[in-house]
């Protein structure tokens, strides 16, 4: 279940189209100050990042949130399980590979003591799309 102040701040950017700085202060320091806790919270995220356009502090914000919670708040502690870099790698192929979405997963790669082979596969697949793209240009 997502929190109310959650969904009102992910309706109110949705409808705007935009993150401005207090909005990512507001997130850290007021919604999220304790972090994500919950899978929808990370979904909830990425599907708004997806859709509007943000300051630059927004994913590095966004990145900080979802390696925590991925790293650290699911079980094992400090690895990443099959099911979360399956969940995870999936989520953020969504839109392709974006700036923000190879951020998160190369903090989370920094950051865990292990990682499944399904987040390193998209990590993989965004930087050949990367060459790909700089060759076509």
């Amino acid at each position: 279940m997502l929190k109310d102040q959650l969904r009102d701040f992910i309706d109110s950017l949705t409808e705007r189209g935009h993150v401005c700085d207090d909005d990512v202060a507001m997130l850290q320091d007021e919604i999220l100050s304790g972090g994500i806790t919950s899978r929808l919270e990370v979904e909830s995220l990425l599907a708004l990042d997806r859709i509007v356009t943000a300051v630059e502090g927004w994913g590095a914000a966004l990145t900080r949130l979802v390696a925590d919670f991925v790293v650290w708040k699911r079980a094992p502690h400090g690895a990443v399980s099959n099911d979360d870099a399956l969940w995870l790698a999936t989520l953020l192929e969504v839109s392709g590979p974006s700036p923000n979405a190879m951020a998160i997963a190369y903090a989370i790669l920094d950051e865990a003591g292990h990682v499944d082979v399904a987040l390193l596969d998209f990590i993989m697949r965004g930087r050949q799309q990367a060459r790909l793209s700089q060759i076509a240009a």
